[in-house]
């Protein structure tokens, strides 16, 4: 008989394994000796022993379900319960049983990592959808657009809920995005038609600025042009592909009426500066005039010139108020020089003068006489009231007096 601290061999070849329980058999052995027969099931043990340590490594650093661990450790369980193997089974129970809680905490930890995670992933679709509800308003077209396929590829990313909260939330997200694309696709057709709309009003503009484009009344038509821009403005634009050739006929018809209006102007331009060169030759012809000695002979002088002046035609705008100001400065001489004259030619007027001027020298005679009267009298009040009328009487006399000078007299 062979015996181990954790089994025997009798003499029969039965093979013992000592437990708390007391001895269970593991076998029997009749190849060989009861050494070579407790060794073949100290091996048995020992494998079960790899298998637990393996297994235990599997559960703290692998994620090993817990239905994969629980079957895998019954599976050990039933064969360390089976006793077919010599070594310490009651340890080898222990560690299954260790296992199981370890198990069992791995299956509540992952439990409430999966609910933390839920809830984490319910808070993230609801924020989801709370964003896609209020991007359904929006008229940014384009950016909300790509934020709400942003958007589905996150939802994508995230873990599914319970059946029901999961479909709950996917039909709010999905009516947003259905939502907005019904509000996108109503926005671009009515652009469209604006567009549309835009096109054909555009096109009768072209053929109206392609109708002037000929004409030679420049200001009229150009100031038609003008309002043809102004209702281009007010149209809109068109389709992308019909904008550009568009403005580019409507464009090409103002080019042709302008450019013909500058050569126009241009040669205008031209000749009103040669205008200008004569008549500033005509106005220092005039100025020459003066100062007026021969009344006759300037006014002759003037009205040839001034003949000459209306033949020669316009001259540039801005240079129009300097040469016309000086020959009208001329003309002003000249018949400032004809009042004087005639003033001074004028015999009725020259009687009146001589009249009047007779009257105010007889007042102021009798104001001086009455005024050395009162002050010889000594009253010196009413000399002072008659010397004051007196200054005022002598001098209306003596714009009388220089009056009566311009008659010659």
């Amino acid at each position: 008989m062979s015996s181990d601290p954790w089994g025997r061999v009798d003499d029969a070849g039965t093979v013992y394994v000592r437990t708390a329980e007391g001895e269970k058999v593991a076998g029997s052995w009749q190849a060989g000796s009861p050494d070579e027969a407790l060794a073949y099931f100290k091996r048995k043990y020992e494998g079960l022993v790899v298998e637990i340590g393996l297994l235990e490594r599997r559960v703290e650093t692998t994620d090993l379900s817990a239905k994969d661990a629980t079957t895998a450790i019954e599976h050990l369980r039933e064969q360390v319960d089976a006793h077919h193997a010599v070594g310490d089974l009651d340890a080898l129970r222990t560690r299954l049983d260790k296992l199981v809680e370890t198990v069992q905490e791995r299956r509540e930890e992952r439990k409430v990592q999966k609910a933390r995670q839920a809830e984490e992933a319910r808070a993230a679709k609801e924020q989801l959808v709370a964003e896609a509800e209020e991007l359904a308003q929006s008229e940014q077209w384009r950016a909300a657009g790509e934020r709400l396929r942003a958007l589905v590829e996150t939802w994508k990313g995230l873990p599914r809920l319970d059946r029901k909260s999961d479909d709950e939330l996917w039909h709010r997200f999905s009516h947003a995005r259905s939502a907005f694309s019904k509000r996108r696709k109503a926005h671009f057709a009515h652009l469209d038609a604006q567009r549309e709309e835009a096109r054909k009003r555009k096109e009768k503009l072209v053929a109206e600025a392609q109708a002037l484009s000929d004409s030679r009344d420049w200001g009229p038509t150009a100031a038609k042009y003008r309002e043809l821009m102004q209702e281009w403005k007010a149209a809109g634009r068109a389709q992308r592909e019909h904008e550009e050739d568009l403005w580019s006929r409507f464009r090409g018809a103002q080019d042709v009426f302008f450019q013909a209006r500058s050569e126009a102007f241009a040669e205008r331009d031209s000749e009103q500066r040669e205008n200008l060169t004569q008549k500033e030759e005509l106005a220092a012809e005039a100025e020459k005039l003066l100062p007026v000695t021969d009344l006759k002979a300037a006014r002759s002088a003037f009205r040839s010139l001034n003949e000459r002046w209306d033949a020669i035609g316009h001259v540039p705008r801005e240079a129009r108020p300097k040469v016309e100001g000086r020959m009208r400065a001329v003309e002003q001489a000249i018949q400032q020089a004809e009042e004087a004259e005639w003033r001074r030619t004028n015999p009725e007027a020259r009687a009146r003068a001589e009249g009047l001027t007779g009257q105010l020298q007889d007042a102021v005679d009798k104001l001086r006489a009455d005024a050395e009267a009162a002050r010889a009298a000594g009253n010196t009040a009413k000399a002072d009231k008659l010397e004051k009328e007196l200054a005022g009487r002598q001098a209306l006399l003596d714009q009388a007096l220089k009056g009566l000078q311009e008659f010659g007299g």
